[in-house]
């Protein structure tokens, strides 16, 4: 039996690697693109600063689905829960999801990432509540 634990926790050592250092890698890629001159890539320091705060914040909450339960299919659907927020923060960030990143209306899909992190809260993180919190801010994303 310990054999069996120690292979689930070489796994799970082996993708919070993967986690935390291809997160490292997406931050340090716009670094790589702006010294070799690559064309629409000038970011400032608030940029990297920004982009490394949603990493940080997205790998923490994986730690913490990681650790709330050892079910696969719990830790998959808080990945896709993890991943879809932040992508949804990045692009509005970047390029805004209505218009332009400057356009009041792409405030409204923060609406749709906090009816997620409340339903996400009243739930205290047990996949049934969870189930009913991710609906939710699914109805918010297409009402959007």
């Amino acid at each position: 039996m310990a054999g069996h634990a120690e292979r689930i926790e070489a796994r799970g050592n082996r993708l919070r690697m993967l986690v935390w250092g291809g997160a490292a890698g997406l931050l340090v890629l716009p670094a790589i693109a702006m010294r070799l001159g690559a064309d629409g890539v000038d970011w400032s320091a608030t940029d990297f600063i920004v982009f490394a705060t949603m990493l940080a914040v997205a790998c923490g909450l994986y730690e913490l689905a990681m650790r709330m339960s050892g079910d696969a299919r719990y830790r998959a659907a808080a990945g896709v829960a993890v991943a879809t927020g932040f992508l949804t923060v990045w692009a509005n960030l970047a390029v805004g999801m209505i218009g332009s990143e400057g356009n009041p209306f792409n405030l409204a899909f923060a609406g749709v990432l906090a009816v997620a992190v409340v339903g996400a809260a009243f739930a205290r993180l047990r996949a049934p509540g969870m189930a009913r919190a991710m609906l939710a801010a699914g109805i918010a994303q297409a009402l959007v």
